[in-house]
């Protein structure tokens, strides 16, 4: 915390630093049709069949929520060795991200006291004179029935506020999700970066926690200049970045 309070103090003009902390969620119920089915492309265009569901939006598998178990389990040993508890919080408003963050961040006092724990869940940035919508923080999306979202008031009902705050501009259906058109990996590297210029243009807090996906966590590594990571279900890792 005191080195990149040094690099902040010290920065050029216009120049700051961030620790941004990746979540992937814990394993959810496409993840187990994909460990077990040679014909996966076939059954991510369905929702389910006689014994498991898995769109839209699964929920976590029981060892998904053991993950995310032992994520807050390792962020509360580090904490007393000075590991930076973040000062604001993003999440994918799929449930299996969703989840990952409350069983993570918010079921004990990692954040503090319970009534001032706040994520905001992002899925679309809304620009006033143009009148668009462009999608940022969710997984990328289009084909697989498992990164269709369930309705607007689905989600609040679930994760409601003041805990989970939601962006203006987020649609009560997933009008993004097109079943015979994936999304482009270049356009989740796009919506990454909008989602970084966002983070520096206005947020002032230096240690940001995000939690989501494998397809959005490459497009913010990639968009950085790093290469691909294969982050496993339950991950998490820490990047510095500046801008």
């Amino acid at each position: 915390q005191t080195r990149i309070a040094d690099m902040n103090r010290f920065a050029p003009e216009e120049t700051s630093f961030k620790a941004l902390f990746f979540g992937r969620h814990g394993q959810g119920y496409r993840a187990v049709i994909n460990l077990f089915s040679l014909l996966s492309r076939h059954y991510s265009r369905i929702s389910g069949d006689a014994e498991i569901t898995w769109g839209p939006d699964p929920l976590l598998t029981s060892l998904g929520m053991d993950q995310a178990k032992q994520v807050r389990a390792a962020c509360s040993a580090e904490i007393p060795h000075g590991i930076p508890v973040p000062q604001r919080c993003y999440s994918s408003p799929l449930d299996r991200a969703l989840t990952t963050w409350r069983i993570t961040l918010s079921e004990d006092d990692i954040l503090g006291p319970r009534e001032t724990r706040r994520v905001l869940v992002l899925e679309a940035r809304e620009f006033i004179a143009h009148w668009e919508k462009h999608q940022d923080f969710r997984e990328t999306y289009g084909e697989h029935t498992c990164d269709k979202r369930h309705p607007l008031s689905v989600i609040q009902h679930s994760f409601p506020p003041p805990t989970y705050e939601y962006e203006i501009g987020m649609s009560e259906e997933d009008v993004l999700y097109r079943s015979e058109e994936r999304e482009s990996e270049d356009h989740v590297i796009e919506r990454a970066i909008s989602v970084l210029d966002r983070t520096f243009d206005v947020v002032d807090d230096t240690f940001i926690s995000m939690t989501g996906h494998g397809g959005i966590i490459n497009g913010f590594l990639r968009g950085m200049g790093h290469g691909y990571y294969s982050l496993p279900t339950g991950g998490e890792f820490e990047n510095r970045v500046h801008k």
